[in-house]
């Protein structure tokens, strides 16, 4: 009970101050940052590494991989996540992967860089018996940040500082073509909060980079309120087993069937969102989409299963096909969204 209430006060602190930091990195930005000059396009580098040359020509594709509230740093990834980053990358060689995005810091700081956190977080991971705790706590502190990405007040500060830091990022992971033979591709791949995330940064994304922006939803938790209108696709993916995925559906009204004229379900309709029942995936841990532990049925692990159902997707190269309308009639609303692709198991209601 004590360790409850102590959470519970540390909710309410962090929940009153949690916008305070965003303002903060906020007017910390000038006058670009303050979105008072408008227009504001990417001035993208020029290489003249000849190394990068032949590499830069095929490249027309960044997969940024935004993780969920369990994760501390963007740049301390899971072995399973890593995996997976680096596992996309071998089967799609036009792609390159940006990991070091932390979509719980508007200025892309993780945990441990933090003066008022990095005592707690080395403490929590050196402290035998205390890591629950101290996970617990973290994940509160991070679900504060994913409400505000979700909030209409803060929201557009928070996400244009997480967009700014993907486009520092790529172009950090291999300079961003000027002029691609082939329009880029932003695929923003993540799970559980990330996703939301990825969502308040897409509009800016586009404004900053002329790129076809595209999300992947590995068991993801998000609103339906803004973000799809900017979105040429959205793939969620959820797990047999993960109970946390329903949430988003449930909590945020922008989600019901019956709010039509939201972003979320006008994507729907339009086919340009698309949700898949996959494998026994729970939300997270060694059974999760990026866990390790083997399937017994398939005899391969959980985040191989992911893999599987990803790499299908019509986002590849090669793989293309056009955007489905609902004339073609293969879309079908249901209550959890729109079922293009066969599900393993019969889908949830």
């Amino acid at each position: 009970m004590r360790l409850l209430v102590l959470a519970l006060i540390i909710l309410l602190v962090w929940g009153i101050t949690s916008p305070v930091g965003t303002m903060v990195w906020w007017l910390n930005q000038g006058a670009e940052g303050l979105g008072l000059k408008k227009h504001r396009h990417l001035s993208l580098p020029a290489s003249n590494n000849s190394t990068l040359v032949g590499k830069s020509s095929n490249i027309n594709c960044y997969i940024i991989y935004l993780p969920g509230v369990g994760d501390f740093s963007g740049d301390e990834l899971t072995e399973g996540e890593a995996y997976f980053l680096d596992r996309l990358v071998q089967s799609h060689p036009n792609c390159v992967a940006v990991g070091d995005v932390f979509p719980y810091s508007a200025a892309n700081k993780s945990l441990g860089g933090e003066r008022l956190f990095a005592p707690v977080w080395r403490w929590g991971r050196e402290s035998k018996g205390w890591q629950t705790v101290t996970d617990l706590l973290l994940k509160i502190r991070n679900l504060w940040r994913f409400a505000i990405s979700a909030d209409p007040r803060y929201g557009t500060i928070y996400n244009q500082g997480i967009a700014n830091a993907i486009i520092d990022r790529m172009n950090a992971q291999h300079p961003i073509p000027q002029s691609p033979d082939k329009p880029i591709k932003i695929i923003l791949a993540g799970t559980s909060g990330g996703i939301e995330v990825a969502l308040g940064a897409a509009p800016y994304l586009k404004e900053l980079v002329d790129a076809n922006i595209i999300i992947v939803s590995a068991g993801g938790v998000f609103n339906g309120r803004n973000g799809f209108n900017k979105l040429d696709s959205f793939y969620h993916l959820r797990g047999r087993r993960d109970w946390v995925e329903d949430i988003g559906g449930i909590v945020f009204p922008t989600r019901w069937l019956v709010n039509v004229g939201s972003e979320f379900n006008q994507a729907r309709l339009q086919g340009r969102y698309t949700a898949q029942t996959i494998g026994p995936q729970t939300h997270d841990g060694p059974q999760g989409y990026f866990g390790q532990d083997i399937d017994r049925e398939k005899g391969v692990s959980y985040v191989d299963l992911t893999l599987q159902d990803i790499n299908k997707l019509p986002i590849w190269e090669g793989k293309e096909i056009p955007q489905r309308t609902k004339k073609q009639g293969d879309i079908a609303p249901t209550k959890r969204g729109t079922e293009i692709h066969k599900p393993v198991s019969s889908p949830r209601s």
